[in-house]
């Protein structure tokens, strides 16, 4: 007999990425079947210092992020799951990893819908452009600065 393979599921998320909605869909996607998660959260760019330097990444925001939301995905995983920080531009971060690393499905959460910049800009549209299954979680009640996701 032959063992179902395991799929390979990119998170992608910034500011919800410690969100119980998205820690949730993480742990429905468990149940449903093997699989690995890795979450990708984009870079951040502050506006002054991008003005004067044009390759400055502020990744140590994105890096707070990852580290507060690991512990959370991987207990509901079940399993540890692993985190990268991406360019800060959301849909060249995606099309880098899965160019790099591939995936065969993704989880795509945001801000609530008239908050989300991703949303506003289709984000969730162009990843399932790009062949891959796109489920889309909307947080609804996570505190947000304002910035991206």
């Amino acid at each position: 007999m032959r063992l179902p393979s395991r799929s390979r599921v990119l998170i992608v998320a910034s500011q919800t990425a410690d969100s119980r909605e998205l820690s949730r869909a993480v742990a429905r996607r468990a149940q449903d079947g093997p699989c690995a998660f890795t979450l990708l959260v984009p870079g951040t760019v502050r506006v002054l210092r991008q003005v004067i330097d044009a390759d400055y990444h502020a990744d140590g925001d994105a890096e707070a992020r990852i580290d507060a939301a690991i512990p959370v995905l991987s207990e509901a995983a079940g399993a540890p799951i692993i985190g990268v920080v991406g360019s800060p531009e959301p849909l060249r971060a995606v099309q880098d990893v899965l160019n790099l690393l591939g995936f065969d499905e993704a989880i795509i959460s945001m801000l609530p819908l008239r908050e989300s910049r991703w949303f506003q800009a289709d984000l969730p549209r162009k990843v399932r452009a790009l062949g891959v299954p796109v489920t889309e979680v909307i947080c609804s009640d996570h505190q947000f600065d304002g910035t991206a996701a």
